[in-house]
């Protein structure tokens, strides 16, 4: 394989406005509107994360959904930092909780793992 594997990720939530809060707080973003899939409009709300498909990294969304569940679930996405603490503290700022402060990780850097306020477990990377 000669290119990253993740190519998208969605978040799932049971509040858009509120995570929608906690993400723009937290990782000082703007999310935008997306348009639901054709034929699935009824319930769905969406809401993507600044993306470029030239650039490299996977682009993400939040998703509401009727009957999709939010909440820890085994999957852990990592977004990317200058220092992890910053966004550890708006976490906790923005209504989230310190899953596991920042932490080493050897020469890979560091991390911090959060919940958001919809029960997810994220990460955030730096190497500083």
């Amino acid at each position: 394989m000669k290119t990253n594997p993740i190519v998208w990720f969605e978040i799932y939530v049971q509040d858009m406005a509120r995570a929608r809060g906690f993400y723009e707080s937290v990782l000082q973003i703007q999310l935008e509107s997306m348009q639901a899939p054709e034929g699935d409009a009824a319930g769905f709300e969406m809401l993507a994360f600044p993306h470029s498909m030239e650039a490299t990294g996977a682009g993400g969304m939040l998703v509401k959904m009727p009957g999709g569940p939010s909440g820890g679930g085994g999957t852990l996405i990592y977004f990317a930092s200058e220092d992890c603490a910053v966004e550890q503290a708006r976490a906790v700022a923005a209504g989230g909780k310190v899953f596991k402060p920042k932490f080493a990780i050897g020469p890979y850097g560091f991390c911090a793992l959060l919940t958001d306020t919809e029960g997810n477990c994220i990460g955030v990377h730096s190497m500083k």
